[in-house]
């Protein structure tokens, strides 16, 4: 949800999965774009799952970032990457919802309900967050040397 205007986290966001391309290309995984959606009604958390659902392809995997969700480290997520791709998944939609987060029957549809931690954070840091584990999973799996245990 929401726009990310040209700024510091938009430039982190945009290396990050530039990286992923570069990366994931040789595993069948990517490239990682990002889609925004604007709620200009005001309708809330309901608008915003409903704009949301018309961008998820049939088929693709859902994750939910939402501070309820798994606790997953990095290789996990990696993991759960490589599944859905070894499963035949074609794509992967990852959902950041707006400031009040995603409304329940977006977030209960979710194959993963996913949360980077117990803290809230803005959806700008949570794209930049999102997008740099995307590329650490592509490392992981690349068995490159960014990720270091």
């Amino acid at each position: 949800m929401g726009r990310l205007r040209d700024g510091p986290e938009a430039r982190l966001v945009k290396d990050y999965l530039a990286r992923t391309a570069r990366t994931g290309a040789r595993l069948g995984l990517g490239p990682a774009t990002v889609e925004e959606v604007e709620d200009r009604s005001g309708g809330g958390r309901e608008a915003e799952a409903a704009l949301l659902l018309r961008g998820i392809p049939p088929g693709a995997a859902l994750c939910v970032l939402d501070e309820r969700g798994r606790l997953l480290d990095s290789p996990a997520f990696a993991a759960r990457l490589a599944d859905w791709r070894d499963a035949g998944t074609r794509e992967a939609v990852f959902v950041i919802g707006g400031a009040d987060g995603v409304a329940a029957p977006l977030r209960d549809g979710a194959g993963l309900l996913l949360s980077l931690g117990p803290m809230v954070w803005p959806h700008m840091l949570v794209r930049v967050m999102l997008a740099e584990q995307l590329y650490r999973a592509t490392s992981i799996l690349s068995g490159g040397p960014y990720h270091r245990v």
